[in-house]
């Protein structure tokens, strides 16, 4: 089996130098907007592809990284500090001499490929000529773009190391990206050259069949202008080729059914040609049901390396957590989830649909127990911070009690600051200190009520509250106090609260040391 063992990326797109190892079958890449999971796809494309043209398409302008190019203009503009950008693929052992040598930033024997985006120094004079100008502008009309691998062989798309294709679900509307796909899978479909060849010889000559016999009584009315068939690059076999499910053209169905069909194709064991599969956000379009199919789909695919870029719950937790690689918009460097316990990894897999997601995204966390909490906690926000809780970097959460560990296992790996905020259940210290005594650190806290008659967060705040909460919950009741009323109603005598007294609330002083603490 052929894979990529590691990237990395140099003054690409928001990386100025950027390093991460990938497992040999699913990579799931994770991150908020501009994080770059796109980037790290493009970046696998491009190089596999060794298309020069799909890079012209794309302009230099558009791959280089803005601020090194930006620091670069602000400079002296010196010739010898031009920079270059470059991508290295590092593949395992493919038992090919043509792909072995030290051409590469680490300078040590591997195989693999890479992308040299730099100066042509051919044209030196011209280019130092452009950077001299007053309001220069940077010269990438000036640069080589060359495919190598680390034994020094320059390689084309004619000859394909990796066998690769990219689907990317948020082009699904896009006719040009639906033909590329279909191009690719019929690539790596056929067996080689010569029988591509062969299929172009017959469809031609059908084409001309078509002219000579069916066109032929048409054209005999038409004097000295006639029909034909278009035989341009433009109107070849592989631009009139499609995909077909139940005879209908992939094109015809739906947005969310093509993703599925595109993904599914791409992943059968049949495509054994395939060693690459890159999924941009196989979410899109699709509905819940059709999402656990895919899901499945993926997981049962063992012969490729596959890479996912998602911002799915779903996908990033049933495909297993300690496949992530997880991506922030505020730092370059990648974290990963492989430290992370099997047990909690499986829970993730097989519990029922979750937050994680925006728990793993999230900058600062706050783990309540119930809807009761979790309702208010806007109002706790206005009164002790003095902010709305939008406005705020902290995320709340609702887990379960019995869930706590298993999102605490997760901030223990990625050093997530996150507050715990939970009942005493009547025994702060055996349910609340020793329950989590080896999660306590600088970034995990464990807050709750040291009164063990306070054992829930309704009697704590009723007893807190208690004027408030009489004169809105006591008209009309006859056989249930307040107290427990609101013990029976929790989440719907929280919304009333919040509705109506937000302002008047009184927090109780666990919350109130997380608050202080989570947002410190």
């Amino acid at each position: 089996m052929k894979y990529i063992q590691k990237i990395r990326l140099q003054n690409f797109k928001r990386f100025g130098i950027f390093e991460c190892e990938f497992d040999s079958k699913l990579n799931i890449i994770i991150g908020d907007n501009e994080a770059g999971k796109t980037s790290i796809l493009t970046a696998i494309d491009l190089v596999l592809s060794g298309s020069r043209s799909k890079i012209e398409s794309i302009g230099l302008e558009n791959l280089f990284n803005i601020d090194i190019i930006q620091e670069y203009l602000a400079s002296e503009k010196n010739y010898e500090d031009l920079p270059k950008l470059c991508i290295e693929l590092y593949l395992n052992e493919q038992d090919n001499p043509d792909l072995n040598g030290r051409n590469n930033e680490d300078k040590k024997t591997s195989d693999g490929l890479k992308l040299i985006c730099e100066p042509n120094d051919d044209l030196g004079s011209e280019i130092k000529e452009v950077i001299k100008q007053t309001d220069a502008n940077f010269p990438f009309e000036f640069y080589s773009i060359t495919f190598k691998t680390f034994s020094g062989e320059t390689f084309t798309g004619y000859r394909k190391f990796l066998r690769h294709i990219l689907i990317d679900n948020t082009q699904t509307s896009n006719e040009y990206a639906t033909k590329e796909y279909i191009r690719d899978i019929y690539h790596s479909n056929i067996k080689d050259a010569t029988e591509k060849l062969k299929h172009d010889n017959e469809y031609r000559k059908h084409k001309e069949h078509f002219k000579t016999t069916v066109l032929s009584e048409l054209n005999k009315r038409t004097d000295e202008y006639h029909f034909g068939i278009r035989t341009s690059p433009r109107s070849n076999l592989e631009t009139d080729l499609t995909i077909l499910e139940s005879n209908v053209s992939i094109e015809n169905r739906g947005k969310g059914r093509q993703c599925f069909i595109k993904t599914d194709f791409a992943l059968k064991k049949k495509q054994g040609d395939l060693d690459v599969v890159l999924i941009e956000e196989p979410e899109n379009h699709l509905s819940h049901v059709n999402m656990k199919k895919l899901v499945n789909k993926i997981s049962e695919s063992d012969d490729k390396q596959v890479f996912i870029a998602t911002h799915n719950d779903l996908i990033s937790a049933r495909l297993d957590l300690r496949k992530s690689i997880l991506l922030n918009s505020n730092s370059i460097s990648p974290l990963t989830l492989q430290a992370l316990p099997e047990t909690t990894a499986k829970f993730f897999i097989k519990a029922p649909d979750n937050n994680i997601l925006q728990f793993i995204l999230s900058k600062k966390v706050i783990l309540v127990e119930g809807d009761a909490e979790y309702i208010l906690m806007d109002a706790f926000f206005k009164k002790v911070l003095k902010m709305k809780l939008w406005d705020s970097d902290v995320h709340i959460i609702s887990a379960g009690g019995t869930t706590f560990k298993r999102y605490l296992d997760i901030a223990k790996v990625l050093g997530l600051k996150t507050a715990v905020i939970r009942d005493n259940d009547g025994d702060h210290n055996t349910n609340c200190k020793d329950r989590y005594s080896e999660y306590v650190s600088d970034n995990i806290q464990i807050f709750f009520d040291d009164n063990n008659a306070r054992s829930t967060f309704e009697i704590a705040f009723y007893e807190d509250n208690k004027s408030v909460c009489d004169a809105l919950f006591a008209g009309g009741r006859k056989t249930l106090s307040v107290q427990e009323y609101m013990l029976k109603n929790k989440a719907d005598c929280a919304f009333e609260l919040l509705d109506k007294k937000a302002a008047d609330v009184v927090t109780p002083s666990y919350i109130e040391k997380a608050l202080v603490w989570v947002s410190a």
